[in-house]
């Protein structure tokens, strides 16, 4: 789980009835091992038009552009000299005029560039970019599927470089863009309106990548490489597997994650990854990307279906948003018993000296959740606990639902959290503009083994038993009994 922090001030509670925690029969994977698969199973995006660099003069505000595919950005992290670079080569061209582009520096600078002299043909430009690469990386840019990365150059960033994103990207705040069809008025109340833009927002998933000192610029949104964040993954396995190797070694591998998933440290020196804390901080932060890529890929697939729609009205930006999530969110009133009952649980289980404000309240129901839940009916002992989490990933989970947590990364080993306390939960919340979102869930806990210590090495429930309570030291009062953290096992 992320790492703690205090409550948010305000937070939009969010109801999902009907949550269930037991999986399919198969055996189900965590959230981190999952993401690595579904990533790499998705294989290579398909490349569209490219982007001159905004830093030279031939921007696309001067018509430049690139020349076919000929446009790479590179990046070197290593850790023991302090270096956290990029370098970006292209072949710019305006009318018959190409040029070959380069410019280099320190991850988070504009830093140094170059632009070669005008030829009236690409062949001079591309033989200058072909050398350039080769040079930067020690690869062949014509065997550029097939790269290997060498110790002391420069890696090869995987960015989907399809135009078409920005624009895509553009519009998931709910801003109408230009086009020659009707916007058809928004279908969606008020509030949903405002949830559904703070869940898409550009703006939103920018300021959580920045917050992990992700590098923006190497991995822009709607641009996100999945097999780059296949890569990342990779990598911070293998440090996993090598956390009580030689300092050396893992800074080796430090600079090699650090290089494979660019971070902006500043001037900073790179830090290296040599405890288990930081790899599931780490862990923690492949995810969210990852989530973020669901979401930017859910907005790409509706603007796709709007193209293609052949008629004169289209539906509105936040209706296409809500129906890619593929379930139903019902507003909850303000003078319903279930509201009520909901606000007098936050208030005794939240800290009194900091108590976060319900904003509105949905009730979640999410494709076949409802089904699979009635099959665990013989399960009794059912209560509603809380589940906080980033604002980043909530797409991801009303699209897929809750993920499980690798069996390295909590308390109890592997499973699915909750808390009986909003205030244990609230921890985990991350917020943008002080708006986060918290779950509630009806949760069927079955027999409970309960533990007073941690045991992060947990993989399953004891047999006879349905799921893991860590116990805490203070009863929350008389709604709920217990201050736990709720690990539930899948068979």
């Amino acid at each position: 789980m992320a790492p703690k922090r205090r409550a948010a001030s305000s937070t939009k509670a969010n109801k999902a009835g009907g949550k269930k925690v037991k999986q399919e029969p198969d055996t189900p994977k965590d959230a981190f091992t999952s993401a690595k698969e579904a990533l790499k199973a998705a294989g290579p995006e398909v490349k569209g038009k490219r982007k001159a660099d905004e830093h030279c003069l031939l921007s696309e505000q001067h018509s430049g552009r690139v020349y076919e595919d000929y446009d790479c950005m590179l990046n070197q992290t290593n850790i023991g000299n302090n270096n956290n670079k990029f370098y970006v080569i292209q072949v710019l061209c305006i009318d018959d005029s190409y040029y070959c582009w380069t410019r280099w520096g320190r991850v988070g600078e504009t830093g140094q560039s170059n632009l070669s002299d005008l030829s009236n043909s690409p062949d001079k430009a591309i033989k200058d970019f072909e050398k350039k690469f080769k040079d930067k990386t020690k690869n062949s840019w014509k065997e550029r599927d097939n790269f290997v990365s060498h110790p002391g150059k420069y890696t090869l960033i995987e960015v989907d470089g399809d135009q078409d994103a920005e624009v895509k990207v553009d519009c998931v705040d709910g801003k109408i863009g230009k086009g020659p069809r009707n916007i058809l008025p928004c279908t969606l109340d008020s509030p949903t309106q405002k949830l559904i833009q703070l869940i898409f927002s550009n703006d939103m998933f920018k300021e959580a990548m920045e917050c992990m000192n992700l590098d923006i610029k190497k991995m822009p949104l709607g641009k996100l490489s999945k097999m780059q964040i296949a890569k990342g993954f990779e990598v911070l396995e293998e440090i996993e597997g090598a956390i009580n190797a030689s300092r050396p070694k893992l800074e080796e591998l430090s600079s090699k994650f650090f290089t494979t998933i660019p971070h902006n440290f500043g001037r900073t020196r790179p830090p290296v990854i040599d405890s288990s804390e930081i790899v599931e901080k780490k862990k923690e932060m492949l995810l969210v990307l990852a989530d973020i890529e669901i979401a930017q890929n859910l907005k790409a697939e509706t603007e796709k279906a709007q193209e293609q729609m052949e008629v004169e009205k289209v539906p509105h930006p936040l209706d296409q948003n809500y129906l890619s999530l593929s379930c139903k969110l019902a507003l909850l009133q303000r003078d319903t018993q279930e509201f009520k009952l909901i606000e007098k649980y936050l208030k005794a289980t939240a800290y009194s000296h900091n108590q976060p404000k319900i904003i509105d309240v949905w009730e979640v129901d999410r494709e076949t959740e409802a089904e699979r839940f009635r099959e665990n009916d013989g399960l009794e002992n059912r209560r509603l606990l809380w589940h906080g989490t980033n604002v980043a990933v909530v797409a991801a989970i009303l699209k897929g639902g809750l993920r499980i947590m690798p069996q390295s990364g909590g308390r109890v080993g592997r499973g699915i959290y909750f808390a009986s306390e909003n205030s244990k939960s609230a921890a985990y919340v991350r917020t943008s503009k002080d708006r986060g979102v918290m779950f509630l869930n009806e949760v069927a806990l079955g027999k409970e083994n309960t533990i007073t210590m941690d045991d992060s090495s947990l993989k399953e429930a004891p047999t006879g038993y349905d799921c893991v309570v860590a116990r805490g030291q203070l009863e929350p009062g008389h709604i709920q009994h217990d201050d736990k953290y709720v690990k539930r096992e899948e068979s």
